[in-house]
């Protein structure tokens, strides 16, 4: 139980007023940019659609994840210079960042998102379309691999890094940190074209999501098995398959062509309710982890 505990030692982290510029800063921009789009005459879909017309599918692709990487490197920077704290402390409690963790949850989630992508297709053929195109997929598949772990990687530093430790460190509580981070991580979703098209019923997803991954990095006191969850999440299903009212419109091997797509709530309850409790008891097996009540609910003293 270090994780938070560790900047404790530091007394530039010891002020919570430190995380509000980067944190209002960043939010800042989100709220502003809900504004617009909830003001605006075009859905964020129709906006996506236009500049897939104007730029082609690639370019659009990187102009709208190439500011997550940005920010990634502002964010470190931030940390390293204004809260003189290492980028080590920031990830890990552990001596140093242990990649094997990284891979080893980048591999598990690969395989589960392939598994259940590769049943919808199976159950219902009709509804998707292979589309694989060797010349828009290979250098699709090079932004993809270069681009997207830094766009996962910001969301995890900002959400199980920064904030986790920030709110931790302000409230003294475990579990504050954690149902805050979970909650903000799954409304940061809010302005995507999954729920102008879903309706708000996949906020299950992300709110549970981003429960999985908090807890995840409470109990491993580190957040290298996040990082490689997240980044798997989202490069397999960027790679494999996409649709046309998705935030990731790439050129997938893949496309959803479903007439009325809608949210299966069968399908949300068993990979929230069933696969993600599981993938943590397996991960808790695995690194030993114990104490769940007291790194969830703890006090950080």
């Amino acid at each position: 139980m270090k994780y938070i505990e560790q900047l404790l030692r530091k007394k530039d982290n010891k002020n919570s007023w430190h995380y509000l510029p980067f944190s209002l800063f960043f939010f800042g921009i989100m709220f502003l940019n809900a504004l617009l789009i909830k003001y605006s005459e075009v859905s964020t879909n129709d906006a996506i659609k236009m500049s897939i017309e104007k730029y082609g599918k690639n370019i659009n692709f990187l102009i709208n994840i190439l500011p997550m990487a940005v920010l990634l490197v502002f964010l470190l920077g931030w940390v390293r210079i204004f809260h003189q704290q290492s980028i080590l402390s920031l990830t890990t409690a552990r001596s140093q960042v242990d990649w094997k963790r990284v891979l080893h949850g980048f591999c598990i989630w690969s395989v589960i998102t392939l598994v259940f992508i590769g049943i919808a297709i199976i159950s219902s053929p009709k509804d998707y379309e292979l589309t694989f195109n060797a010349s828009a997929f290979f250098p699709f598949l090079f932004i993809a691999l270069l681009l997207i772990p830094l766009q996962t990687s910001f969301e995890e530093f900002l959400m199980r890094g920064y904030l986790m430790q920030g709110i931790g460190l302000a409230t003294k509580s475990r579990a504050v940190a954690l149902c805050t981070t979970s909650i903000i991580f799954g409304l940061m979703h809010l302005a995507n074209p999954e729920v102008e098209q879903l309706g708000y019923g996949i906020m299950i997803f992300y709110i549970g999501m981003g429960f999985f991954f908090g807890i995840m990095t409470l109990m491993d006191d580190g957040i290298e098995l996040a990082l490689g969850f997240h980044a798997a999440n989202n490069i397999i299903g960027a790679l494999l398959l996409t649709s046309n009212w998705t935030a990731f419109q790439t050129n997938s091997i893949f496309l959803d062509v479903s007439e009325q797509p809608t949210i299966s709530y069968l399908e949300t309850f068993i990979q929230i309710g069933i696969v993600l409790p599981l993938v943590l008891f397996y991960l808790g097996k695995k690194y030993k982890w114990n104490n769940w009540t007291g790194r969830l609910f703890g006090r950080i003293k």
